[in-house]
């Protein structure tokens, strides 16, 4: 039965990961919230989190970490040149603040409490990325504290809101299937 369950897993997980990378390319197409460094409507955070919340903290971790590795298919990832007098160690630093932990945030979402139809770990994660984002704005692309706050914002905001609709309506159709 344990392996039954482990394989099921495996599927789910395989599945999020393929939901990901459709609404992730579907994002990089809508050139409304498609920012110049990077950024976009997060259309492919939504199997993230439902995976957090479906399969729980651990895998939802694993598969939101896979994600960045999708991610280079979907569109380009943006970093900073080696030319703006930054070592490849800042650059990794940088990469792995923008991408494996600021999208690997999503993994946690249900380690946050739910309030009826209120996801809190949809909210706090997406904060968190926005948080991450702005601090990475300023040390790595140089960019003042209101100009990185209001540049991540365009697409985040958007994001976060989006997230904290459709997660709680698709969930509460998943509960019946899921248990």
């Amino acid at each position: 039965m344990e392996n039954r369950d482990s394989i099921r897993s495996i599927a789910y997980m395989g599945m999020y990961l393929a939901l990901f990378f459709v609404f992730d390319w579907l994002s990089n197409q809508i050139p409304f919230f498609k920012m110049p460094q990077g950024g976009t409507l997060g259309l492919g955070v939504i199997p993230l989190i439902l995976a957090s919340y479906h399969l729980g903290w651990k895998k939802g971790l694993l598969v939101a970490v896979l994600s960045v590795v999708l991610q280079f298919m979907t569109g380009q990832m943006y970093l900073v040149q080696n030319s703006d007098g930054f070592s490849l160690f800042q650059i990794f630093l940088q990469f792995m603040m923008e991408y494996p932990v600021a999208f690997g945030v999503y993994g946690l979402s249900s380690l946050f409490p739910n309030y009826g139809n209120f996801y809190s770990g949809v909210m706090i994660t997406n904060l968190i990325r926005l948080t991450l984002h702005v601090i990475a704005g300023t040390i790595y692309w140089a960019t003042p504290l209101p100009a990185s706050i209001s540049y991540n914002a365009w697409y985040m905001v958007p994001t976060m809101l989006l997230s904290m609709i459709v997660v709680p309506l698709i969930m509460s159709r998943l509960k019946s299937f899921i248990k």
